[in-house]
């Protein structure tokens, strides 16, 4: 086995991280701005999208590398922006716009939002449907619901009582 071989860089470093940058940030913006609910509710077309998006960038990732340095360099590149992009968005605010989208009111004072339905591509089915999951039958129970930035619908009620599921989020901790 040729070890030296296997490790040494055939492709300048830098390129690599510049190639891992460019598609990082370019896949990151598209899923930021184009996919809203990407955690909360993903569904096959979202499954597609995401092996086709992987399969199409490769090639621009990639650039030909053949040693496992080169893959190694090109991973922790990725990885890099990534962890970099976390810490930036817990430390300043306008990395956090960029890192999340802020809470979409889909619901307010008992009246369905319908524009911002419509601007989620949530049908008014599936509206009820997530508050039949927290314990809502009705609309106009409800002071404010929003779509948060990973897809899930936290609901005020106008009793005061806590959803489930915002009792789930109220317990996950913090960085």
């Amino acid at each position: 086995m040729d070890w030296v071989g296997l490790f040494r860089f055939e492709m300048n470093p830098l390129e690599l991280v510049l190639r891992g940058s460019a598609m990082y940030w370019f896949i990151y913006l598209l899923f930021r701005f184009v996919l809203r609910r990407d955690v909360g509710s993903i569904a096959i077309a979202d499954i597609l999208l995401l092996v086709l998006i992987a399969d199409a960038s490769q090639n621009a990732l990639a650039g030909g590398y053949t040693t496992l340095s080169e893959g190694a360099l090109l991973v922790a590149t990725i990885a890099g922006w990534n962890y970099a992009l976390d810490w930036a968005s817990y430390r300043w605010k306008p990395f956090r716009w960029l890192a999340e989208a802020p809470p979409m009111p889909l619901i307010r004072r008992g009246h369905v939002l319908r524009a911002n339905l419509r601007h989620e591509m949530m049908t008014l089915e599936d509206l009820h449907a997530k508050l039949r999951e927290q314990g809502v039958e009705d609309v106009r129970q409800v002071k404010a619901a929003f779509m948060e930035s990973d897809g899930m619908i936290s609901v005020v009620r106008y009793d005061g009582a806590r959803t489930e599921s915002a009792a789930r989020q109220a317990r996950r901790p913090t960085a």
